[in-house]
């Protein structure tokens, strides 16, 4: 699964905020790679103020990060795309200037990866995948098809 870690300031996104950004982050990957909603997982965490350094200069400013986990074998307009869609969704909903929304994929070799006990397909077979699954499993991922909240 895709995992997109999500930093921000504390206390600048309410829980509405939140989810409005996981399910547009679920989209934009979706959309940019053809995988089904319900691989994509996004976390949140907070950056308390003042622990934010840059130069060696603490921080006071608003900020996201987004740290982007995938699966290696995308192209390169497919990340271009999925980047950009990313840092305009976070734009819309944070409503923070873009030199203050950072977002950054990092690729992951399928065969690095195992989740639900099995290791990940390449891009373009998670179906079969998903078809190789334990019946629990496979009902499990369905389930949050189309449900992204």
């Amino acid at each position: 699964m895709p995992t997109y870690l999500v930093s921000v300031t504390d206390g600048l996104l309410s829980d509405d905020a939140k989810a409005n950004i996981a399910r547009e982050i679920t989209r934009a990957h979706s959309q940019a790679t053809g995988a089904q909603t319900f691989f994509a997982q996004v976390m949140f965490s907070a950056i308390p103020r003042g622990a934010h350094f840059m130069g060696g200069k603490r921080i006071d400013t608003n900020h996201i990060f987004v740290h982007g986990h995938i699966r290696a074998g995308r192209t390169p307009e497919q990340k271009a795309r999925l980047l950009a869609d990313i840092v305009e969704s976070l734009h819309r909903i944070s409503k923070l200037e873009k030199r203050f929304l950072w977002v950054y994929l990092s690729e992951l070799p399928p065969a690095n990866m195992i989740e639900y006990g099995q290791v990940l397909p390449q891009p373009g077979t998670e179906q079969q995948w998903l078809d190789g699954l334990l019946e629990a499993d496979r009902a499990y991922l369905l389930g949050l098809a189309g449900t992204p909240d």
